[in-house]
């Protein structure tokens, strides 16, 4: 008897032995630095001319990444539009350059203030501290309508639309393909109306809230379709300009 309880100690301690050693072996396969959920938005030395024309060498070496959601139409063909677009930072600016392809360009209302999200535009939602929430008639978070005149509107706390000087853009047709080169500064949400207001400065390692999408109108009273970054959940997929919780995540880092 004493042997056979021996034996089953021994076994007992073994098994311990070895299970020392699987969690060691399974703590050394967890990569050291990753954020899940958030993509990594490298740092840029150079100074990014805002032109439309992404000649610059980090646009170069910065990923592309799909703008492919259809948040609103239907029968979204290849032809009719394509987007993708790219992301680098300093300490004063997010910068964005995206590519779009698109067979037609309208712009039917003069006056920058009116039914802005029918024509044709480049919409950039952020997020300044990646909180999510509600930012409708609040700036919470900032959804930001680029018209083809590189006018920059959002709604203010007063419930009405405004033009922000937050972006300074520069669009440059190829064919039907366009570069919209983007420098924003990024506001937090102590931000006032009519008050100056100071931006924050990027540092790295900061998390924020940011999805982009684009306004399609081919000539119709209302866009046909409305084209984003990130994957929304639910019928209701136009939920960006009042929901911060649909937008993505995004990590200031250094290029090294």
């Amino acid at each position: 008897m004493r042997i056979v309880m021996c034996m089953a100690l021994l076994l007992l301690m073994g098994c311990k032995e070895n299970q020392k050693d699987v969690v060691a072996t399974n703590k050394q396969e967890v990569p050291e630095v990753m954020t899940v959920g958030f993509d990594h938005v490298s740092n840029v030395s150079e100074q990014i001319f805002i032109d439309g024309v992404p000649s610059e060498a980090a646009w170069a070496s910065a990923e592309w990444r799909p703008m492919d959601q259809v948040w609103l139409g239907k029968n979204l063909q290849a032809e009719d539009f394509m987007g993708k677009y790219k992301l680098l930072w300093d300490e004063k600016h997010l910068y964005i350059l995206a590519e779009i392809h698109d067979d037609t360009l309208v712009d039917t209302h003069a006056d920058p203030l009116d039914r802005y999200w029918d024509d044709d535009c480049l919409e950039i939602f952020i997020d300044e501290d990646a909180s999510g929430g509600n930012h409708q008639y609040n700036h919470n978070a900032f959804a930001y309508h680029i018209g083809l005149d590189n006018t920059v509107v959002d709604i203010g706390t007063d419930e009405k639309p405004h033009i922000y000087p937050h972006a300074h853009c520069k669009r440059k047709m190829r064919g039907k393909r366009a570069h919209w080169e983007v420098a924003l500064s990024i506001y937090d949400d102590s931000f006032v109306d009519g008050h100056n207001n100071k931006n924050t400065p990027l540092i790295k390692g900061k998390e924020m809230g940011f999805a982009i999408a684009y306004c399609d109108n081919d000539h119709s009273v209302e866009r046909e379709h409305f084209i984003g970054s990130e994957v929304v959940e639910g019928t209701d997929k136009n939920r960006g300009w009042i929901d911060a919780d649909i937008f993505g995540k995004i990590k200031l880092t250094s290029a090294e």
